[in-house]
């Protein structure tokens, strides 16, 4: 497809047209916050929240990004605008807002941090399908031994790129299975979240969520609650064990790509006896009715193509 547009400090240029310095602390030292979220039929999902999501990132590093937060939600809609004449190739699009503190001159690195000049990017790519077979055939999920950061160390709630304890995860996970999503645990052996996604369990018709303590503020996690109080689906968030995910009835993780992705195997666990379980069901079928689009049968459309 042609090439996209994003915005770049201020302007609009192609998208191979955006270079970073190396000396930009967001390369160097991970110094930078983002956000993602899609659109459906070209419309983006619930950028507001994620709008007070970035923000309160940017408050937790101290970066100012030089524009207001309404600012970004225009560019951010503009973005979609200019790269709309290509979504009927792609179906949907990702954007990514991304904010570093900007760059360090090699002969200052002792300059002041709040003196230096962010850098602002807003990336529209397509959205890529290959979890579409997962909707009915359900993902994988493995508990690695590497562990998620201490909320006092860094706390999880800011989205973040230093993900180096991500990575190890992923890495561990692919040993056990190349198609498996890791999810991490803390330090004292309690779930909390994926790479880049929310995990949910379903027992006895409740389901159980890991508590926002020391994982992201997911906004799909935020919609699932909104769902299950429409529906008058118990929903609770609590500690959980491994325990408690290997005896679930339904498990499935979350983020703002799939919305929600039935799981079937968990440290190659068989989960349930049917996936995708009828909560997850009723979940996604409210999720498509709020959207306006059929969200499993897009993705297996646009799968095929």
């Amino acid at each position: 497809m042609g090439e996209m547009i994003y915005y770049f400090n201020g302007e609009w240029v192609p998208q191979d047209e955006v270079m970073i310095h190396p000396y930009d602390r967001g390369f160097t030292m991970g110094d930078v916050v983002f956000d993602v979220e899609r659109t459906f039929d070209g419309k983006l999902f619930r950028l507001k929240e994620h709008m007070h999501r970035i923000h309160r990132s940017l408050q937790y590093y101290r970066i100012d990004p030089g524009i207001y937060m309404d600012e970004m939600e225009a560019l951010s809609e503009e973005a979609v605008r200019r790269n709309e004449h290509l979504r009927h190739l792609c179906g949907d699009f990702a954007v990514r807002q991304t904010v570093t503190r900007g760059r360090v001159p090699l002969a200052t690195q002792g300059s002041p941090l709040d003196e230096l000049t962010a850098t602002v990017i807003i990336a529209v790519d397509p959205l890529i399908w290959s979890h579409a077979g997962q909707y009915d055939n359900g993902a994988a999920v493995v508990f690695p031994s590497v562990r998620s950061y201490s909320s006092l160390s860094l706390d999880p709630k800011a989205k973040h790129y230093s993900r180096g304890n991500f990575v190890q995860a992923q890495l561990q996970a692919a040993d056990i299975d190349p198609n498996a999503h890791p999810v991490l645990l803390d330090q004292n052996g309690n779930i909390t979240e994926g790479v880049a996604s929310n995990f949910f369990i379903v027992t006895d018709g409740v389901i159980r969520t890991p508590s926002d303590s020391a994982i992201l503020q997911g906004i799909s996690r935020m919609t699932v609650f909104d769902l299950a109080n429409q529906l008058n689906i118990p929903i609770v968030e609590e500690d959980l064990q491994p325990y408690d995910a290997y005896t679930a009835d339904e498990a499935f993780l979350t983020n703002s790509v799939f919305q929600l992705l039935p799981l079937a195997t968990i440290d190659k666990r068989r989960v349930g006896d049917e996936v995708p379980g009828p909560i997850s069901n009723q979940l996604l079928s409210a999720w498509s009715e709020m959207v306006g689009l059929d969200i499993v049968g897009q993705a297996l459309d646009q799968a095929k193509r």
